[in-house]
């Protein structure tokens, strides 16, 4: 078989291996990171890709991301099936399954995940180096310190996150997920350093590439929605996360 994998820079060393086991022959396709922060543009993206992949002769088309703030609701299978994962955003992929993303939910909900390529490939890019768990990559303090910043200034930006809660109240844990890849350390000390400094815990949690192996092997059982020719995402309000749109 033949594939193509659409996928978010953030998972881009999890794609590359992913690939390179794979028993199909996998053609990779990588989007810049922080895109997600405009869902209709990143799903206008995404599509446009879909489109152009579904006349170059695929088998099918692979997505490596999750709903990502609903950027994935509403693409269209075209010509041949549309493979996604039902996962909420990247870190369901890091940590291999919605079950295990629950039960790291119900155990801290307020962490800030760190994860190599992430933070390797947002650094310069304006684009923030670590993960809430509220809403996936969006929401973070950070963004939303450096606009204050900018619209008030620093002083009124330090007195607006203290009124807010932000720094302490809503983040307990620092937590860097491992999984397995070379030059992580500074990553982790990174998370350290930002657990100290915040008053949070810090958590290694090892990472998981079930679901990137899965998806690239062709794999698809209950936990990846297979859209067919002209079937559409929606977004489920259940377990599911995501299913087609027509029913």
């Amino acid at each position: 078989m033949k594939y193509k994998v659409i996928g978010c820079d953030a998972l881009a060393r999890m794609i590359y291996l992913g690939a390179a086991y794979s028993p199909h022959i996998v053609d990779v396709e990588l989007l810049p990171l922080g895109l997600h922060k405009n869902p209709s543009d990143l799903r206008q993206r995404l599509q446009e890709r879909v489109d152009v992949a579904s006349k170059d002769g695929y088998d099918a088309i692979l997505m490596a991301y999750g709903l990502c703030g609903r950027s994935t609701a509403g693409l269209e299978a075209r010509q041949i099936p549309l493979v996604i994962p039902r996962a909420h955003d990247c870190i369901t992929l890091f940590l291999g399954g919605r079950a295990r993303y629950q039960q790291e939910q119900e155990k801290t909900p307020g962490t800030y995940w760190y994860v190599l390529d992430y933070i390797q490939r947002g650094a310069g890019s304006g684009t923030s180096l670590s993960l809430g768990s509220d809403d996936g990559m969006t929401g973070n303090i950070d963004d939303v310190y450096e606009e204050y910043v900018k619209k008030y200034g620093k002083d009124n930006a330090d007195y607006l996150m203290e009124v807010m809660g932000e720094w302490k109240s809503h983040y307990q844990r620092a937590a860097y997920i491992d999984l397995g890849f070379g030059g992580g350390e500074e990553v982790e000390q990174k998370a350290r350093d930002e657990a100290q400094r915040r008053g949070w815990r810090f958590e290694r949690i090892a990472g998981d590439m079930v679901l990137i192996r899965r998806l690239l092997n062709g794999d698809w059982d209950d936990d990846f929605l297979v859209l067919h020719p002209g079937q559409k995402v929606r977004m489920a309000y259940d377990s599911q996360v995501i299913c087609p749109e027509m029913e």
